[in-house]
């Protein structure tokens, strides 16, 4: 099985040609809007919620510290510290289109 990727020059290229745009202004488009997600993610309130209607939403919430963690590798007892994580969860649309039978 094949997987394809897209990158931020692929979403931009797409953008550009629905908007009849140049690639360069709607490339800057799309990196605006991702560092405005990136920024919003990475503040310093605990948890971050960011609702996108008709496609999802991203949330960021922090996780407890792992005193005991332990490395698979070396079965070595290591310390992870407090972080926050990351979550993406589909909304009903996006939900909808990836449930249809290939």
């Amino acid at each position: 099985m094949e997987i394809k990727t897209y990158t931020k020059k692929d979403i931009a290229t797409e953008l550009a040609k629905r908007q009849n745009r140049s690639i360069r202004s709607s490339l800057n488009m799309v990196d605006d809007f991702f560092n405005v997600l990136r920024d919003f993610l990475t503040e310093d309130s605990p948890y971050t919620r960011i609702e996108i209607r008709n496609f999802g939403v991203f949330e960021s919430k922090p996780t407890k510290a792992k005193p005991r963690a332990r490395n698979p590798r070396t079965n070595e007892e290591i310390y992870v510290p407090a972080h926050k994580k990351t979550r993406f969860k589909p909304g009903k649309v996006l939900k909808a289109h990836l449930r249809k039978p290939i």
